[in-house]
């Protein structure tokens, strides 16, 4: 393989934004009336709120209208309280950086809407370096599905094989095998090795991915 592209996850690759979206989804959830636990929410989160809300409430599997509500609630704390609490993920900048001058072209492809995106770029301080970007708006369905990813290959005009993926939970290596990507996983978003067994090789943070750089897959550039 000769490696021409790299997908890139945000939430828990880049930025230490899971706990904040788990317990956005526990404020959303309890301002429509459910008592949510956060340990619920915390595993699933890496998977777009089409499919985490009626995996945490089955009822609202029909109802459209309530997911949509706590989607959109979820959304609005992000940008109005907790992203301005995070910070990025050790050697984010760093190993962004490295990727770009040795030649690699970079594509966002998260289950975070374009609202989220900027605050999300922004905190985690690469938002000058990406510009290319897919976000839930582009797929129809998100993580785990393989609509995101596909989306991202599509406007990278590259094959799956001259691609990797780099994300943190086991949502984005179900999206990605799904459409023929592999994956290096990062621990920084917490998930262990096991939910993480179906990757690649797995990290314990970009910096860490940095420091191994020349021993791993993100070494076989053009």
């Amino acid at each position: 393989m000769v490696l021409q592209g790299v997908i890139l996850d945000v939430d828990g690759t880049l930025v230490l934004s899971n706990d904040a979206h788990a317990q956005a989804y526990v404020d959303a959830f309890a301002e429509l009336g459910y008592d949510v636990p956060f340990e619920k929410i915390r595993p699933l989160i890496g998977m777009g709120s089409d499919q985490l809300v009626p995996q945490v409430v089955p009822e609202l599997k029909d109802d459209e209208g309530k997911v949509k509500a706590i989607s959109e609630r979820r959304k609005e704390l992000i940008i109005s309280h907790y992203g301005s609490t995070l910070s990025p993920t050790n050697g984010a900048r760093q190993l962004i950086l490295h990727m770009q001058q040795a030649g690699l072209r970079l594509m966002i492809a998260s289950s975070a809407t374009s609202e989220e995106m900027e605050i999300l770029l922004k905190a985690a301080q690469v938002d000058d370096l990406l510009k290319e970007i897919t976000t839930s708006s582009d797929a129809e369905a998100s993580k785990p599905e393989p609509d995101i990813v596909e989306a991202a290959l599509k406007k990278l005009q590259m094959e799956p094989s001259q691609v990797l993926m780099i994300g943190d939970t086991p949502y984005d290596i179900q999206s990605a095998g799904a459409a023929g990507v592999e994956v290096i996983a990062v621990r920084c978003g917490g998930f262990d090795d096991t939910a993480l067994a179906g990757a690649k090789a797995i990290y314990d943070d970009p910096a860490d991915v940095l420091a191994h750089y020349a021993d791993s897959s993100l070494s076989k550039a053009a």
